[in-house]
């Protein structure tokens, strides 16, 4: 008896354990409805816990914004420039140290609308090396848009997205976080450490000191390549899109430089206050906080959004496994509006993608960020 039942057992497991990853793999009945329960579960757990141990009311959040006017904001960038690259007034003058024109590179063969790829290399303290590529299109509508990758790799990671965007006519600027894919990782001479090999940037701590701010390699070669940009062609607008790390850059670049007009960060910031979760704490460059006593992340996103024509559209993914999913993002939209009302231009929105389960640039995301640059 025991036998048989054992054996009935055994194949009821199997058969649920096949049917399981039937319904999985083709999403057949019943996965909708598992698939709703999960997510509706996943997002009132993450609200529960941010309403019973975070401040998101409008009242406490002002308190942490000291953001009231425009000589305030001024303020506020002239410090961040200063931490960053120890001078008050960013240089316009600078460009990278080597341009080669025209190269060849079989990651990007077979790409629709490119006429050709322009490289950028920007040498920084220690030795470091910035790589950019500049996609140029065969039709061109006089517009560039800045891609930046985050930790998962090189540029080439966003091809997909670059792809997008060239075929809608963009000129398209592509990078990659300090020490990822086409960049160097050196080895450093300390006085305090000795010989280092910089491999990630929680490394960079080990190299700050009162006349150098690693923070500077996250955006110095978007800057320096800008600037050149600018002197060489003539577009009529610069825009920025960045991807988790990618999305971090794009926060912190847009606050600095006003020539960036439409800035789309993706599942790259949050503010500290949310950042319960240990995988939304991010690397060094997310939490330091010499750099966030002078402009924490919602006065970073005041200051990116803020300027004639400027708009910043927060997209973060709402299952997203990796960080900043589920919707208290929206928590501080209202706020960051009213706050731009009140300083009497630019614009700030908060999107949730709930069209997917990953890390990414979704096929909805591109569309919006597309639509939104037609505007």
């Amino acid at each position: 008896m025991k036998s048989y039942v054992l054996f009935f057992s055994i194949i009821a497991f199997i058969s649920i354990f096949l049917i399981g990853i039937f319904v999985g793999v083709y999403e057949t009945f019943p996965y909708s409805y598992l698939k709703e329960i999960k997510n509706m579960l996943f997002v009132e757990s993450s609200k529960q816990i941010i309403m019973e141990t975070f401040p998101t009311s409008d009242t406490k959040i002002s308190s942490l914004v000291s953001i009231d006017d425009d000589i305030q904001l001024q303020e506020k960038r002239k410090l961040l420039t200063t931490f960053i690259w120890k001078t008050e007034n960013l240089s316009f003058e600078q460009i990278p140290n080597v341009i080669k024109e025209n190269i060849t590179d079989s990651k990007f063969q077979n790409m629709s609308n490119l006429k050709q790829i322009n490289q950028f290399e920007i040498e920084m303290e220690y030795g470091l090396k910035s790589i950019s590529y500049m996609f140029i299109p065969e039709s061109s509508n006089n517009q560039l848009i800045i891609y930046h990758q985050g930790h998962s790799g090189g540029f080439e990671n966003g091809k997909e997205t670059i792809q997008k965007l060239l075929e809608q006519d963009y000129s398209v600027l592509a990078f990659s976080m300090p020490l990822l894919g086409y960049n160097n990782q050196p080895v450093v001479e300390t006085d305090d450490f000795g010989y280092i090999k910089l491999i990630n940037h929680n490394s960079l701590r080990l190299i700050e000191s009162d006349e150098f701010s690693p923070i500077k390699y996250f955006i110095h070669p978007i800057l320096v390549s800008l600037n050149y940009v600018e002197k060489e062609f003539n577009f009529d607008s610069y825009h920025m899109v960045g991807l988790s790390g990618g999305g971090w850059t794009t926060v912190l670049y847009s606050a600095i430089d006003e020539r960036i007009s439409k800035s789309f960060p993706v599942a790259g910031t949050m503010p500290i206050f949310l950042r319960y979760e240990t995988q939304n704490f991010g690397d060094y460059e997310q939490t330091l906080p010499e750099l966030y006593r002078i402009a924490n992340y919602l006065e970073l996103y005041i200051m990116g959004s803020h300027g004639n024509e400027r708009v910043q559209y927060q997209i973060n993914n709402k299952y997203d496994p990796c960080c900043f999913s589920g919707n208290q993002s929206l928590s501080y939209e209202v706020f960051i509006q009213t706050k731009l009302t009140n300083l009497g231009t630019g614009q700030f929105f908060v999107i949730i993608d709930d069209s997917h389960e990953k890390h990414m640039i979704s096929t909805q995301t591109i569309s919006y960020i597309l639509e939104q640059l037609q505007k």
